[in-house]
């Protein structure tokens, strides 16, 4: 009895605001009259009634205001029309013919891997050189090898317990699972006769540089192909590449990865992880000088609000920002667990639970990584620098992992082709060769093509067996 006078409420209510957007009454006004009409309907609960209704209308209204914020935001981004790549465990009785597919997530492989592969093998201008800004671990050699080693001893225990075979179907000979993003680069271009590696840390690019002779040991490259890797950031690309024969005009493909590499974020020495306790460093580059445990400790207060206002984007920044001038005064921080603490402490319990705190940990981090690093304005000055290093027709591919830095790739690409000549801009629906469906709208300017209007997203299926492609974003550009 009591829901169906709450429903009634809730409709007459409902019919009333309705009026008032069609009849000159106020919301206020039909309000009123709708509290009138359930008083003398309902005398002894109309406040019980009129609270009840305006809850329900509340609720429905903020759930419809999430879908459709939900609705427009898909609408905004571009799914990738691939499959994402998927390791697979194939299991095979010896005692029946049935067999299962176990799928394995394997969180370690590059993101948006088949798309890379795509921007570039679709070009009809050949990829003769090739440069990746951010070469990492070429694949986190390391974490794969890791992981096959645990499914490998996983495989056996399964052998022994179900007396079944397990077979790893996606294990090159190498023993990696799926190609690292340089060496399928390299395995599908035989005619690319420059490959450039660079990145900030030196462990890192040792490990890539054992992957890429493996990947020239099992495929057929020109028969004049180098392959180069240097250990500098990649705002330096353009003094480098005059330092390299043979590219005068310029390189035909640039790829910039500016997600965090498995490899860094698991080693508790290097400052990155939120749940691993290390020293307070976060710096790509051993040999830089400042860490995160200088800005904590030695900055100005308001200078360290505004980096977990601006970098972090975190709305309990001021309260953070007093916990940890409060903690300068006790010894201040020194490592990622003392952080943790303090940001657990300014963290209300209701507010996720764990998952909370771990989310405004992620956003605090992200925060003194940028600083410490200079990231966004490398970032900027660097895709200017990468633009004017492309040959004509050449493309660059920048993967980007939160709106920081995808906010900065938007505006750079645009300003590159000339922002200001609006007018002259042409958006074009689809792409005009079937080899290049990924290319939906386009951005015609003066020196240079925006192909991706809209970042195009990891597909759905690849979001599902790697959680950390959720928020990468795939933006293009080609040379005129």
């Amino acid at each position: 009895m009591a829901a169906t006078a709450i429903a009634n409420a809730k409709h007459m209510m409902l019919m009333m605001m309705s009026a008032s957007i069609s009849l000159p009454v106020s919301s206020r006004s039909a309000s009123l009259s709708a509290k009138r009409l359930l008083y003398n309907q309902y005398p002894t609960r109309s406040k019980t009634l009129v609270r009840s209704a305006c809850t329900s209308i509340t609720t429905d209204t903020s759930k419809k205001k999430k879908k459709e914020k939900g609705l427009a935001k898909e609408k905004r981004r571009t799914r990738s029309l691939r499959d994402g790549d998927v390791h697979i465990l194939k299991e095979e009785d010896d005692d029946s013919s049935s067999s299962s597919t176990v799928m394995m997530q394997q969180s370690h492989i590059p993101v948006m891997l088949g798309e890379v592969l795509d921007v570039f093998s679709s070009n009809l201008k050949p990829l003769s050189s090739f440069v990746d800004c951010t070469l990492g671990a070429a694949g986190h050699a390391s974490a794969v090898s890791f992981f096959l080693l645990v499914v490998a001893v996983l495989c056996v225990f399964m052998n022994m317990i179900f007396n079944t075979t397990v077979e790893l179907s996606c294990i090159t000979e190498n023993g990696c699972a799926c190609g690292c993003c340089c060496s399928q680069i390299i395995q599908s271009h035989p005619e690319l006769k420059l490959f450039i590696g660079m990145d900030v840390d030196p462990l890192a690019l040792r490990m890539a540089r054992s992957r890429i002779n493996a990947a020239i040991s099992h495929s057929h490259p020109h028969r004049n192909f180098q392959a180069l890797t240097f250990v500098k950031n990649f705002r330096h690309i353009r003094s480098l590449l005059t330092q390299v024969d043979h590219i005068s005009s310029g390189v035909d493909g640039i790829l910039m990865d500016l997600g965090m590499s498995s490899m860094q974020v698991n080693n508790p020495a290097r400052g990155f992880s939120v749940l691993a306790n290390g020293p307070l460093d976060m710096r790509m580059d051993p040999q830089a000088s400042l860490k995160a445990e200088d800005i904590l400790n030695s900055w100005p207060d308001i200078e360290v609000g505004r980096i977990l206002r601006d970098y972090g984007e975190e709305r309990n920044w001021r309260l953070l920002q007093n916990k940890i001038v409060q903690a300068r005064l006790q010894g201040g921080l020194h490592s990622t667990g003392e952080l943790v603490d303090v940001i657990r402490s300014s963290t209300p319990g209701t507010k996720g639970g764990r998952q909370g705190w771990i989310k405004t940990a992620t956003r605090v981090f992200q925060a003194l990584r940028i600083a410490v690093n200079d990231e966004l304005k490398t970032l900027e000055d660097s895709l200017h620098a990468c633009f004017d290093c492309l040959a004509p027709g050449g493309r660059l591919a920048v993967i980007s992992f939160h709106s920081l830095e995808d906010r900065i790739v938007k505006q750079a690409f645009l300003k590159i082709i000339g922002e200001e000549g609006r007018d002259s801009v042409r958006k074009v629906e689809g792409g005009e060769d079937e080899k290049e469906l990924w290319i939906r709208q386009t951005i015609q300017g003066s020196n240079g093509t925006i192909l991706t209007k809209r970042p195009i997203t990891p597909s759905e299926k690849e979001e599902g067996f790697n959680r950390r492609s959720r928020s990468a974003k795939l933006r293009v550009i080609q040379k005129l």
